[in-house]
């Protein structure tokens, strides 16, 4: 697979485990790469996905796990902006 520079390092967080490097990608990089290969994972994953990141967080009033516009931020990035934009605009 190709990437642009963008593509590959933003929303990626290098963590240590065990000793071992680890690179994690973030909520709202997670929720857009999974709309760029809904292909090959599935819509309704992709729209789970989606739903859990934008569903509000417990009694303790933490808002919301990802934010619209950080979604939309990395959506543009993996550009599946257009592909994604019926769904937020559904879910906002």
């Amino acid at each position: 697979m190709r990437f642009s520079e963008a593509g590959l390092t933003e929303g990626v967080e290098d963590h240590e485990i065990d000793g071992v490097p680890v690179r994690i990608t973030g909520i709202a990089r997670t929720v857009a790469d999974c709309f760029k290969y809904r292909n090959k994972i599935g819509l309704d994953v992709a729209l789970e996905a989606l739903k859990e990141a934008l569903k509000e967080q417990g009694q303790d009033g933490r808002g919301r796990r990802a934010s619209i516009d950080e979604i939309w931020r990395y959506a543009q990035i993996d550009r599946v902006a257009n592909v994604m934009r019926p769904y937020l605009e559904a879910l906002a």
